[in-house]
């Protein structure tokens, strides 16, 4: 290859930020545990709970609402875990596995075709039967497509359910505030905003926050106020907080206009954007090429240099039918799509290389506009 390559699967793990870097140096210097009692100790204890700060700060909860993880899926399995007990959940078809399969007994709640969930069925589901924990995505991994969250929670609380949002992909590359959507617990992950891999947390208002509320669902040595053992990973936590505050702070205008030339020019190729009748997270497009499997895809813009994905990055290396797509109503296109996720840095020659690579890709395959037809 003559030309370097181009990372556009920023929803699998986006790219370090600098700040974050730093911030992680600065921890790595540090060589105590935060548990411990001695100077070395209360530093680390010191940086650990700076970083809690920050993050509590920009989500809307107080610091003692703020559990560190290992990673968003002990985050959202910590929260389901906390708020689920004693009440049936009710799960988004589109949600993440990390969700999905965080109660086997959770009860599905559909979407429309754009991706967003359907109002009326989750009310109707949440009429008969007793008390629920609702858990939705902010902002879906695959499409992108935003949910409508005020709404969502104004249903629970009507009906006295609790709700849990997964904002992983969200709390970066959004405004995101638990308060202001009032829901009662959150997820997020350090590295899906620019942070170190290794880090996440799971945020919760009201009665929730209060420690001794609920059992640790990783037993150990008591850390994080008895809700979560094991030694913190502080440099991949401080390096959580500073990609958090440093994409807070970012303008993702531009990089939504890059998204937009993308699809424009997928369209034009022949194919679809899913979910895009819906708010979409500025960076995230999922493109369905008809009768063309996302294997081949993947493979063929990997060889032009372009790195993108077919939809969740987290089930061992497998492309398989998304089951996003399924939900939305794609039928057997469900396995003919594509996840274009932009990261934080990326520049205008990133979308028209990836778009130019895109139409010539489409172009071999014989595909064209004409005929092609599909939910967008």
């Amino acid at each position: 290859m003559t030309e370097s390559r181009l990372y556009c699967d920023a929803n699998a793990s986006d790219v370090l930020r600098p700040e974050a870097r730093g911030a992680a140096l600065e921890a790595l210097a540090c060589v105590g545990n935060p548990s411990s009692v001695h100077a070395e100790g209360r530093l680390a204890r010191r940086q650990l709970e700076g970083a809690r700060e920050i993050v509590a700060s920009l989500l809307g909860v107080t610091t003692e609402g703020c559990v560190f993880t290992g990673g968003g899926t002990e985050a959202n399995a910590l929260a389901i875990h906390a708020l689920g007990q004693d009440r049936r959940v009710l799960v988004g078809t589109t949600e993440h596995d990390a969700v999905r399969l965080a109660r086997q007994d959770a009860t599905p709640v559909p979407v429309l075709c754009d991706g967003t969930l359907d109002l009326d069925a989750l009310e109707q589901a949440l009429s008969n039967g007793p008390p629920a924990l609702v858990c939705v995505m902010a902002a879906n991994n695959e499409t992108g497509v935003l949910h409508p969250l005020k709404a969502i929670s104004a249903l629970c609380r009507r009906h006295g359910a609790r709700l849990h949002v997964d904002a992983v992909q969200a709390a970066g590359r959004m405004p995101f505030d638990l308060a202001q959507v009032d829901c009662d617990s959150a997820a997020i992950s350090g590295h899906k905003m620019g942070g170190l891999k290794g880090a996440g947390a799971a945020l919760f208002r009201g009665p929730f926050a209060v420690p001794g509320t609920f059992a640790a669902h990783v037993t150990g040595g008591g850390q994080e106020r008895g809700r979560r053992g094991g030694t913190q990973a502080l440099p991949a936590i401080a390096s959580m907080a500073a990609a958090l505050a440093a994409a807070r702070a970012q303008d993702w205008s531009s990089i939504g206009q890059m998204r937009d030339g993308i699809d424009d020019a997928a369209r034009k190729a022949g194919a679809v954007v899913a979910g895009s009748g819906a708010p979409r997270l500025a960076n995230t497009t999922s493109l369905v090429l008809p009768g063309v499997a996302a294997q081949v895809q993947l493979m063929m813009l990997d060889l032009a240099g372009i790195a993108v994905s077919a939809g969740s990055a987290c089930s061992s290396g497998k492309v398989s039918t998304s089951h996003v797509l399924e939900a939305m109503g794609f039928g057997a296109a469900a396995g003919q799509a594509i996840r274009v996720s932009l990261p934080w840095n990326a520049k205008p020659e990133t979308a028209s290389r990836l778009a130019e690579a895109y139409g010539a890709m489409a172009a071999r395959l014989g595909k064209s506009p004409a005929g092609h037809s599909g939910v967008s």
